[in-house]
């Protein structure tokens, strides 16, 4: 008797011949598993925008082509500009970049939070200024000068990452930010035997000399600052392609599969801090050499945030957009100034990042309603303003936009006594504008956007009446502006790479 087999038998496979009409046509695309179909089509409508296309092609562009572009365009820079603006624009920009780059080597490849690196900086200065200056009678030239300033700042870089190398996050920069305020205390107020000058530092320091020629004129420091940023940059690059460029980046993601791999990460944690405290030691030594005198001021606080928001601005990691930031932030902060009457700079810079932050509102048309509402708010605010009080709450002159702009903005009028604008009109702005920014950012969905139309109208009143004459606070609270939209857009910054983090 013959069994039945478990299993059935294959079925023959179709052939043309006995396919129907339907199932010769080809399959439609249907949802595979595994597979976010919604995902995957967004993503290559994405990558076929101008956007991904310029960032696949400088992806795909050696990285000695982009330095020798950069430095071919930049060595050009000094024969289309003033001298007043190759100091302002070009020297800072070529210093900003070369210190964002040692703090890069700290922050950006070996995660170290460091509050105390500008104080480094300023150990190199006052190093510098006295050795290359009367102070001691020393006057030493400069090729012996810069290596000792950078010699100093790495050994106090070796001293405090030794003694924190087993600190992380938060604590690692309490450490960093007492060795900066320790500094700033001890240049500026405790010096019983006048090593630093006190408040008023050290003056007449020597130029920086190059076989005995002095580099005097802004064109040649231009130059000496354009070497020491591509040595620097390429340094930086290859020490990055390295095995320790490697233990960086290992360490900073996960210091403890870091060291579960056999990476001594306390003492790369300690290179990084050795390497990114002896540029420091450089660009302060040359910057004293640049300003002639070493002042405990110029390494404070805000100039150590000036130097994170290029990192952060740029991509933290990135080398490359350690120059982008630094442009970016330079161009900003000379423009800004009050020295530099650039009033349309200043009016393009404010309301065009305002139009940026506001575009980023999706779908577009919603963009296009706010900025609408906005418009129409504030003729109807003036109108009110103009029919319910005197002239002189609705004829002041704007600071930097046009005299048109006072047909919508409610301007008041200078008192000639007490140079204030009715009182305290400019307090009650900026504390409306806060308050508003709060309770924009606590709602959803309309009500967001009803609430931000108030908010820009009032964000107008206050650079117009208070903010576009002071550059230094308004360069500061724009720097916070712009990283505030950059992080909420692209986390990474400008040219940094995306990482994916498990919270």
């Amino acid at each position: 008797m013959s069994e039945t087999p478990d299993t059935p038998d294959t079925p023959a496979a179709d052939t043309p011949e006995t396919q129907t009409p339907e199932a010769q046509a080809p399959a439609a695309q249907t949802s595979r598993i595994g597979v976010d179909s919604w995902v995957a089509e967004s993503e290559a409508r994405r990558s076929r925008t101008p956007a991904a296309l310029v960032s696949r092609g400088l992806e795909r562009t050696p990285d000695a082509l982009k330095l020798l572009v950069f430095v071919g365009f930049a060595a050009s820079v000094p024969y289309w500009m003033s001298q007043g603006d190759l100091f302002a624009f070009g020297i800072f920009t070529l210093f900003y970049a070369a210190l964002a780059l040692g703090l890069n080597v700290v922050v950006g490849f070996a995660g170290l939070l460091d509050l105390g690196y500008i104080a480094l900086a300023g150990l190199g200065a006052y190093t510098y200024a006295s050795l290359s200056s009367p102070k001691w009678g020393l006057n030493w030239p400069a090729e012996a000068t810069i290596p000792i300033a950078m010699a100093v700042a790495a050994l106090m870089g070796l001293i405090l990452g030794f003694a924190s190398r087993r600190l992380l996050g938060d604590y690692y920069a309490i450490v960093t930010l007492f060795f900066a305020q320790a500094f700033a205390y001890f240049t500026n107020t405790t010096d019983p035997h006048d090593i630093t000058g006190g408040p008023n530092g050290l003056p007449n320091v020597s130029p920086v000399t190059f076989f005995g020629h002095a580099l005097t004129s802004y064109k040649q420091v231009y130059y000496l600052l354009l070497v020491v940023v591509t040595l620097l940059a390429a340094a930086t690059y290859f020490a990055s392609k390295s095995r320790t460029g490697r233990a960086w980046r290992a360490q900073r993601d996960d210091p403890l599969a870091a060291e579960a791999m056999s990476i001594p990460v306390n003492r790369v944690k300690i290179l990084a801090a050795v390497k990114g405290a002896a540029i420091a030691g450089l660009c302060g030594a040359i910057l004293a050499a640049i300003v002639g005198a070493a002042v405990s001021t110029d390494y404070s606080v805000p100039f150590l945030i000036i130097i994170y928001a290029i990192v952060i601005l740029g991509g933290v990691g990135s080398i490359a957009g350690v120059f982008l930031g630094a442009t970016i932030i330079n161009c900003t902060l000379q423009f800004l100034q009050p020295q530099n009457d650039h009033p349309s700079v200043e009016r393009w810079l404010f309301y065009g990042t305002i139009i940026l932050l506001v575009l980023m509102i999706k779908p577009v048309w919603r963009s296009g309603l706010v900025l609408a509402a906005t418009v129409g708010f504030g003729f109807a605010v003036h109108a009110i303003v103009d029919a319910t009080t005197t002239s002189t709450w609705t004829s002041g002159v704007p600071q930097s936009a046009g005299p048109w702009l006072a047909h919508w903005a409610v301007i008041p009028s200078t008192d000639p006594s007490t140079g204030l604008n009715h009182g305290n009109f400019n307090n009650i702005i900026y504390i409306g504008l806060v308050v508003m920014v709060i309770v924009t950012a606590s709602l959803k969905g309309w009500w967001r956007l009803a609430a931000l139309v108030p908010t820009l109208y009032l964000t107008v009143l206050a650079w117009e009446n208070l903010l576009a004459g002071n550059g230094g606070i308004t360069a500061y609270l724009l720097f916070g502006v712009m990283l505030i939209g950059l992080m909420a857009k692209r986390p990474q910054g400008l040219l940094g790479k995306a990482q994916v983090e498990i919270v």
